[in-house]
């Protein structure tokens, strides 16, 4: 299992016109990171959960502190890593844990059954699973994007440049890369996430002054749900 650290992430709602030219800039002062593909870009698939009181949904809503919320997680529709993820956040900064889930565990989630535990289950999918028993724990809602990530090795500094971000509840074709999904931001509007420790370096915080950012609190899963919620209201 993968612990991580407290950090810093900001995230940011701009247009395609700011955000491309910021994507220029930064492209510049960062390196691009050797695991995204062609064009330095790759896809990203979460699975979020939530129980039957919608407490994630709202906590986020509310700003509750500490909160904390499940997903697991593919990239370009593949199967080869599926990671299940913790994420933690508390007085304003956030910590991932992972560990790897299995395809057949994963199909099972989906399928809407829980998976089987042992001595060699990780102790976050054991979290998971008593939460799934304990609270009703599951899937919610699907979050697709094609990100393009930079990095700067001191302060461990990640900007993310969001594209294309939608929503789906379609769980059986999670690993389907013709998922049915629908966008949930306005035309032509994306976000940028900011990650690092304990500091951010000057350069990189005076390049992301210059552009017109909106700083927002809401996370993809809040912003993926509400959508699919109010679709709900309209069925």
């Amino acid at each position: 299992m993968a612990q991580g650290k407290f950090r810093h992430e900001f995230k940011y709602v701009s247009p395609e016109y700011i955000l491309s030219g910021l994507e220029k800039r930064i492209s510049s002062l960062l390196e691009a990171d050797t695991h995204a593909g062609e064009n330095n870009t790759y896809s990203i698939r979460s699975l979020y959960f939530d129980d039957m009181y919608n407490s994630c949904y709202y906590e986020n809503e509310n700003g509750t502190d500490p909160r904390e919320k499940f997903r697991i997680r593919i990239y370009n529709s593949s199967s080869g890593r599926i990671t299940l993820e913790l994420k933690r956040k508390v007085k304003g900064m956030c910590m991932k844990t992972s560990c790897p889930v299995s395809i057949d565990d994963t199909n099972r989630i989906i399928s809407g059954g829980i998976p089987d535990f042992d001595s060699e289950t990780p102790f976050l999918l054991k979290k998971l699973i008593m939460e799934m028993r304990s609270r009703a724990l599951k899937p919610v809602v699907i979050v697709s994007y094609e990100r393009v990530p930079f990095i700067y090795r001191d302060g461990n500094v990640r900007i993310t440049f969001d594209r294309n971000i939608r929503s789906s509840c379609d769980f059986k074709g999670f690993f389907d890369p013709d998922l049915s999904s629908r966008p949930v931001m306005e035309t032509g509007i994306n976000m940028i996430e900011v990650k690092y420790d304990e500091l951010l370096p000057g350069f990189i915080n005076e390049s992301l002054q210059t552009a017109r950012l909106n700083q927002t609190s809401f996370s993809k899963f809040y912003i993926c749900r509400k959508f699919n919620r109010i679709g709900d209201l309209f069925r």
